[in-house]
């Protein structure tokens, strides 16, 4: 059974390599600095590898044993907290989305909490404070750097040998970001197995540390893609303001020990950088929408598959579970039906208009 959860634990960290490859380097191959794509996710591997064998451990202790106590992760458990955090991102992957692990995981730590009574609140509302917080502190840094680059721009001709300073520059801020992503990310997939004394803390980090690069490499193309291109396109400097952002903020969270939203965070910045340019009419592009949605749900959403396995496998309450299931075909029929009445009357606004 150790075995079989260790397993899944290297599946969701592949996932995560894969959720997390366009949040390291997905801006320096969408501006320009790195042409191939496989070049990218190859420096965004090397650089999640070394962040979680540097820099990791501080946010692996949190994930084990700082949001419920470790006493309550049996091997079941650990296997129920990854199958809620997987189903999540791995629906995430298969859209585009770049999804926070991050959130996916908390949630779906804190739905076993919630099943067994046993959370630290404290520490739950730190976390989610600074997931509200740290994503608009990123658009509103990207926001004032990208008007700066702009006014640079303007006053300042770009030769080709500052071009090559940037991409270089680019390059190494997405290297840092990517080392963030090893310092952070890494412990979504390992920290409940080093909680429950399954690995210990050196060979969760390694071991973490090397499957999340491997799906980097392996998954990681179509979420780069969205980040690099289908949001807005980037100059050089626009880029590193971005991935130096980014790479700033988490690393600061994750020498506090603080599981904070990579993917959000870089998102929130490239969304900050294309609002200076282009103003707020970018916020209209379906892509950022789908994101937002995805963003709210996915955690709630691990958390109540985790809480439910845990009510039908571990302590067999049926009658929990026909509760949220009500909930849940109720939500649901009210979403259904509110489109019907949202295209019923666009209908009735285009007859008018005839």
């Amino acid at each position: 059974m150790s075995i079989l959860v260790i397993i899944v634990a290297m599946f969701f960290a592949m996932n995560i390599g894969a959720s997390g490859a366009a949040a390291s380097m997905g801006v320096a191959y969408g501006a320009g600095a790195i042409k191939r794509r496989t070049t990218a996710l190859s420096i965004c591997a090397i650089g999640i590898l070394a962040g979680a064998a540097f820099g990791g451990g501080d946010v692996i202790k949190t994930i084990g044993s700082g949001i419920i106590p470790s006493s309550i992760l049996s091997v079941k458990v650990i296997l129920i907290i990854f199958i809620a955090a997987t189903t999540a991102l791995f629906l995430a992957n298969m859209m585009g989305i770049p999804l926070s692990t991050s959130e996916v995981t908390v949630g779906a730590v804190v739905g076993v909490g919630i099943a067994y009574r046993a959370l630290y609140f404290s520490n739950i509302i730190v976390i989610m404070l600074l997931w509200l917080v740290i994503p608009v502190v990123a658009f509103v840094m990207a926001l004032l750097a990208g008007k700066l680059v702009l006014i640079l721009k303007r006053r300042r001709k770009v030769t080709p040998g500052w071009q090559r300073v940037l991409g270089v520059l680019l390059i190494v801020a997405g290297f840092l970001e990517a080392f963030s992503a090893g310092m952070n990310n890494v412990a979504n997939a390992v920290g409940p197995l080093v909680g429950a004394g399954l690995l210990s803390l050196s060979t969760g980090a390694l071991l973490g540390g090397a499957f999340v690069a491997l799906g980097a490499l392996v998954f990681g193309s179509r979420v780069i893609e969205t980040n690099g291109y289908r949001i807005t396109s980037f100059s050089l400097g626009e880029g590193f303001a971005v991935s130096s952002t980014s790479a700033g903020l988490v690393i600061g969270a994750s020498l506090f020990g603080i599981p904070v939203p990579l993917t959000q965070i870089t998102t929130s910045s490239i969304i900050g950088i294309g609002t200076a340019k282009d103003g707020f009419q970018l916020w209209q592009k379906d892509v950022i929408t789908r994101m937002l949605k995805v963003w709210v749900v996915s955690p709630v959403f691990s958390l109540v598959i985790s809480y439910s396995m845990i009510k039908l496998f571990l302590e067999s309450d049926l009658y929990t579970l026909i509760a949220i299931g009500s909930v849940i075909l109720a939500t649901i029929g009210s979403g259904s039906l509110i489109k019907t009445i949202r295209t019923q009357k666009q209908a009735v606004q285009d007859e008018g208009s005839m």
